[in-house]
């Protein structure tokens, strides 16, 4: 496992194996380089920020990127644009998981393409709303989570860069949401169906509402019921498999298999982890 730690020269140093990817196997290696701090606590975003660089470097010339959505996704969106105006990267194209992604890329310059032409996608970098020690997942949290699965679960490499308040021991432990995107026909139906299938978890079931009260309707002109647990899931990939027999359930959060790595950024600095 790799670590940043910040020392009392105000710099920050990385000591990282090399990302390993989804169907090959790799010895790590070591790598330091440090950075002037200027003597000033770095803030969640910057680290967010670094975090997001590092997943970066892994992008190389002809590659295909699954772009994600969210705060911490943005930063490497941000870096991919600078790396492609400055003529340090070169000759790669993304896939954007969501219309505001889509949006940045294009103000960015980042040429688009879609899964229909490109399906198979070397590299996917996004952030996710919990971590567990397997380096299974919960994402959606910001509405995109169908289309971050349909893109990511045919990536290559999956990067995650998530901040340390997403680590959790078992996926649901946060206590925060849990999306799942359903037609909106019938969405009180499955609405009770789901708050009732995980009730030996203390769960409440809730329609997201937008800012002004009504139904957020996702990219996809879905629904999405929030699922809020008092106790972390037993078993996801069994509560992901009888979430999904629902007729009407789009999609879950729950992406478990999926993540190569794992960039956790927190107020002491970012560890690296791999499968």
């Amino acid at each position: 496992m790799a670590s940043l730690s910040l020392v009392s020269s105000s710099h920050l140093t990385l000591r990282t194996p090399s990302l390993t990817p989804r169907r090959t196997s790799h010895s790590s290696s070591s790598v330091s380089f440090s950075v002037k701090a200027q003597s000033v606590a770095l803030s969640q975003d910057d680290l967010k920020k670094l975090a997001a660089e590092k997943a970066v470097e892994a992008i190389r010339p002809g590659m295909v990127l699954g772009l994600g959505t969210g705060s911490t996704a943005a930063f490497a969106v941000d870096q991919i644009g600078k790396l492609l105006s400055s003529g340090e990267l070169h000759d790669i194209v993304g896939i954007p998981t969501s219309k505001r992604t889509e949006e940045q890329a294009r103000s960015l310059g980042i040429p688009l393409v879609a899964l229909d032409t490109h399906p198979r996608i070397d590299l996917a970098i996004d952030g996710a709303d919990e971590v567990d020690p397997n380096l299974d997942l919960v994402k959606g949290r910001g509405g995109a989570l169908l289309r971050e699965k349909m893109v990511e679960a045919v990536a290559e490499k999956f990067i995650v860069v998530a901040d340390d308040t997403k680590l959790v021991k078992g996926l649901g432990g946060s206590g925060l949401a849990m999306p799942v995107e359903v037609v909106q026909f019938c969405w009180k139906f499955n609405l009770v169906r789901l708050r009732d299938l995980f009730r030996e978890f203390g769960c409440d079931a809730k329609l997201r509402v937008d800012g002004e009260g009504k139904a957020y309707v996702t990219d996809n002109s879905n629904y999405i019921i929030d699922l809020y647990f008092k106790e972390p899931l037993k078993d996801g990939f069994a509560a992901g498999r009888e979430i999904g027999k629902f007729e009407g359930v789009v999609e879950h959060g729950l992406f478990l298999g999926m993540a190569t790595s794992v960039i956790i950024a927190g107020k002491n600095g970012v560890e690296v982890m791999n499968k």
